[in-house]
């Protein structure tokens, strides 16, 4: 292996560290969110209880809105059945809502993967995080991820769709052209390296204004 091979891998061994450890500070926020809301969920009876005793119903009403909107943050928004693309998803459907990005996410895994939850979280955190970025070159309305994942007979399937503001991105290769910086590069390099690892396919493509990623990886 030349130097530069090396210097190459080991550049993209240091952005996979730095990726997975963004990933799980995300998820872990996430969850801390919600063990702290369901810690004071008794307070907010109480609380309650207490306006209620007064009668003072605006003040219910205004209780209510408040938790309502702090409970929409933390929210488990997506059931896949796999704990780590729960975990993953979740945690960046409330970045992407944050920045007033429309998800909407149709996600099913009934069996046990046997690919890495690494591996999952470096592919899903990837196509999320490229994806949000697009996005947030588009005016507020226009701004919207779809994300389809499931079995297909053995093989896992996972599609991410975004608008960009490109209406066609143009193909250099196997990869479109970027304005981003080199970590995108790298980040691109890694999770397709772990889907060739498994044997599995990954497709883009780039039309009419959106674009769209494809994966199938096998599970036996």
């Amino acid at each position: 292996m030349s130097f530069l091979s090396r210097h190459i891998d080991r550049q993209i061994a240091a952005y996979q560290r730095e990726l997975v450890e963004t990933h799980y500070q995300e998820v872990e926020t996430m969850y801390r969110q919600m063990r702290g809301w369901r810690h004071d969920y008794r307070s907010h009876i109480q609380a309650m209880k207490a306006l209620a005793a007064d009668g003072d119903v605006e003040a219910i009403k205004d209780y209510l809105d408040q938790l309502d909107t702090e409970l929409n943050t933390v929210d488990t928004v997506v059931k896949t059945g796999d704990p780590m693309a729960d975990a993953i998803l979740n945690s960046k459907i409330s970045l992407a809502r944050a920045r007033h990005i429309g998800v909407t996410a149709d996600a099913c895994i009934p069996v046990k993967l046997s690919m890495s939850g690494l591996d999952l979280c470096i592919i899903l955190g990837n196509l999320f995080d490229n994806a949000i970025e697009a996005s947030m070159k588009l005016p507020e309305s226009q701004r919207l991820i779809r994300i389809y994942m499931d079995m297909k007979n053995t093989q896992l399937y996972i599609s991410f769709t975004n608008f960009t503001a490109e209406k066609k991105m143009v193909r250099r290769g196997k990869v479109f052209e970027t304005t981003k910086g080199a970590g995108h590069g790298l980040g691109l390099a890694r999770m397709d390296a772990i889907i060739e690892r498994l044997d599995g396919y990954v497709s883009r493509n780039s039309e009419d204004g959106a674009f769209t990623t494809e994966i199938l990886i096998p599970q036996v």
